[in-house]
């Protein structure tokens, strides 16, 4: 029975070596020489198939004893060379040094526009509303005076799912949904992602909306630019002057695009003696889109014909971009904590 003897010697010659062991790089290097897939234990147990019969089960069953018996001494000396480094970590801690200060985040810069112009708008007396962003065409396209084959489809760029479901192209659906369910008078904002097949410099394929709605009895477009007159200059300052230019929108009849004079040349075009980096030296900028509702957007949800109002939209990265100087759009979405540290 040498092969037990030897088998038997061999955890006490183990245990020796562990005991001399100060590092894991000495308990790998014994892991290795004794129970490595060349190892001591290994090279008697590859003798097995030429022992006697009946000594190889005697043999095998002292080799797994020895086996387990030296795992667990090596697993008993890695649990003391753990709690030694960590004694020894703990005994250069000093408690009187300050900690890190952790990170504190941030809102989004379009967060921060999004309330900000949604309390304003509340203010005036308008509160907010919500939808899908997964949309039907009928809610985004056909209600709002664009049936199937209406040019002004071609403008959107729409993402399809299917031939009637879509993600939404603008927060409009919702000024329907609302008309639907709301008997007029109603004022509303809808803040919200809208989505659209396009993506370069200036676009994004998601992007944020804020669009209004008003309805009631005679109102008119005196009041809506006394409304956008009052958000533009709660936004950019009371000296901001506004104009409206005609435009065209398939659900407001008139429509117009709406300017503000440029906050970093004052209108004057110039800025330091150089053409105006913002507004390119005419000294207005595009700002939003609006105008009074389509009649035939007020039949598709019911209103009767002696109501009127107005609707708006603008962009929330485009007030963004405005109002605290960014230049690259892209840098909404890249979540870099440079950029998003500064708001």
């Amino acid at each position: 029975m040498d092969h037990v003897t030897h088998l038997e010697s061999l955890a006490h010659e183990l245990e020796d070596g562990l005991n001399q062991a100060s590092s894991f790089e000495d308990l790998e290097q014994l892991r290795i020489t004794y129970l490595g897939r060349k190892g001591r234990l290994a090279q008697i147990l590859d003798t097995l198939p030429s022992l006697p019969k009946e000594e190889r089960p005697i043999v095998g069953q002292k080799g797994n004893e020895v086996k387990n018996r030296c795992n667990e001494l090596f697993a008993q000396k890695m649990q003391q060379l753990v709690q030694a480094k960590e004694a020894a970590e703990l005994a250069h801690f000093d408690a009187s040094i300050p900690g890190r200060t952790p990170w504190r985040g941030s809102l989004h810069p379009d967060t921060l526009v999004m309330e900000e112009i949604c309390s304003i708008f509340a203010k005036l007396g308008f509160r907010v509303a919500q939808g899908p962003e997964v949309e039907i065409d009928h809610y985004n396209f056909e209600s709002l005076n664009m049936p199937p084959d209406h040019p002004a489809r071609d403008m959107q760029d729409t993402l399809y799912i299917t031939d009637s479901i879509l993600l939404r192209t603008h927060t409009s659906p919702v000024q329907v949904r609302t008309m639907l369910a709301t008997k007029p008078p109603l004022a509303i904002v809808v803040p919200g992602k809208v989505y659209r097949r396009d993506s370069d410099l200036t676009h994004t394929p998601m992007f944020h909306q804020i669009e209004g709605l008003m309805v009631g009895h005679d109102i008119s477009m005196a009041h809506l630019r006394g409304i956008l007159t009052a958000f533009v200059q709660a936004v950019f300052g009371a000296q901001t002057r506004v104009r409206f230019r005609q435009s065209f929108f398939p659900f407001t009849e008139p429509s117009a695009e709406v300017d503000i004079s440029c906050f970093l040349c004052g209108g004057k075009g110039h800025a330091h003696g150089d053409v105006c980096r913002v507004c390119k030296g005419t000294g207005w900028v595009e700002i939003l889109g609006c105008g009074m509702v389509d009649p035939a957007v007020f039949a598709c949800v019911g209103y009767p014909e002696d109501v009127s109002g107005f609707a708006f939209g603008l962009g929330v990265e485009r007030i963004a971009m405005l109002k605290y100087g960014i230049r690259d759009l892209r840098m909404f979405f890249e979540n870099d904590l440079r950029f998003l540290s500064q708001f």
